[in-house]
C-alpha cells in the first residue's frame, strides 16, 4: 500500500523552504541595489515623473537599470507604453 501512497502524495513545499527562497530573492535584490549610486532612486522617480507628464503609466511599467562596465556606465530605461486609443 505504501507504493500507492508515494505516487498519490502531492509534493508540498515546507514553509521553511518557501521562506528560504523568498529570503534569497530579497538578498539578491539588496545586493543589486548596493552597487547603485546614492542618487539613483531619486533619479528613477524623477524620470518616471517626467514620463507621466506625457503618458499615463504605473511605476511597474518602467524599469530603470544602471550597468557599470570597466570605464563606462550605461543607463537602461524600459517603458511599457499603453496602447493608443482610437481617436
Amino acid at each position: 500500500m505504501s507504493i500507492f501512497n508515494y505516487f498519490l502524495k502531492k509534493e508540498k513545499k515546507s514553509t521553511a523552504s518557501v521562506a528560504k527562497e523568498r529570503l534569497q530573492i530579497i538578498v539578491a535584490h539588496e545586493r543589486n541595489k548596493r552597487h547603485q549610486p546614492d542618487y539613483f532612486p531619486k533619479m528613477q522617480q524623477e524620470i518616471i515623473a517626467v514620463i507621466r507628464k506625457y503618458v499615463n503609466i504605473d511605476d511597474d511599467q518602467v524599469s530603470v537599470q544602471l550597468d557599470n562596465n570597466d570605464d563606462c556606465s550605461v543607463l537602461e530605461l524600459n517603458i511599457t507604453l499603453p496602447d493608443r486609443s482610437a481617436d
